[in-house]
C-alpha cells in the first residue's frame, strides 16, 4: 500500500496539481492585495470615499461601528461590501486566468505551426505537375520527330 502511494505521488499529474494549488494560493493573496490596496481606493474616489468592504447591514437588533464588531457580537450581518469584494477578486482572478490560457494556446499553437512547417520542409520537393507534363511533351515530340 505504502508503494502505491508513492507511485501515485511520483505520478506528473499529482505533482503538476500540488504546484498549481500552491501557485494559485500565492495568487490569491496577490489579487486580494490588489482590490484592496488599490482598486478600491480608486473606486473610493468615484464614489465620493465610500468603502465598500465596510458596507454591511445588521439583521438582529444591535448597532455596531464596523463589520468586525458586528460578527463577533453573533448578530446576524448582511456584509455587502464583502460579497462584493468577492466578485471583484473573481473577476480579475478569472480574467487573469483567461489571459495565461490564452498565451499557453497560443504558444502551443506556434510550436505545432513549427513542427508542421518542419516536417514540410524535410520532404523532398518532387517535380510539379507542370514540370511532368512538360517532360512527356518533350518525350512524345521526340517519338514524332
Amino acid at each position: 500500500m505504502l508503494q502505491e502511494f508513492r507511485e501515485f505521488i511520483a505520478r506528473g499529474n499529482v505533482m503538476d496539481m500540488a504546484v498549481g494549488i500552491i501557485v494559485g494560493a500565492a495568487f490569491t493573496a496577490i489579487v486580494t492585495s490588489l482590490v484592496g490596496d488599490l482598486i478600491n481606493p480608486i473606486i473610493a474616489i468615484f464614489t465620493g470615499g465610500i468603502d465598500f468592504s465596510g458596507w454591511f447591514y445588521v439583521l438582529g437588533d444591535g448597532q455596531y461601528a464596523s463589520l468586525e464588531e458586528a460578527r463577533t457580537s453573533g448578530e446576524p450581518v448582511f456584509a455587502v461590501g464583502a460579497f462584493l469584494m468577492a466578485v471583484i477578486n473573481f473577476l480579475i482572478v478569472a480574467f487573469a486566468v483567461f489571459m495565461l490560457v490564452k498565451m499557453v494556446n497560443r504558444i502551443k499553437q506556434a510550436t505545432e505551426r513549427k513542427a508542421q512547417e518542419e516536417a514540410t520542409a524535410e520532404e523532398p520537393a518532387g517535380p510539379s505537375e507542370k514540370e511532368i507534363l512538360i517532360e512527356i511533351r518533350d518525350a512524345l515530340r521526340g517519338r514524332a520527330v
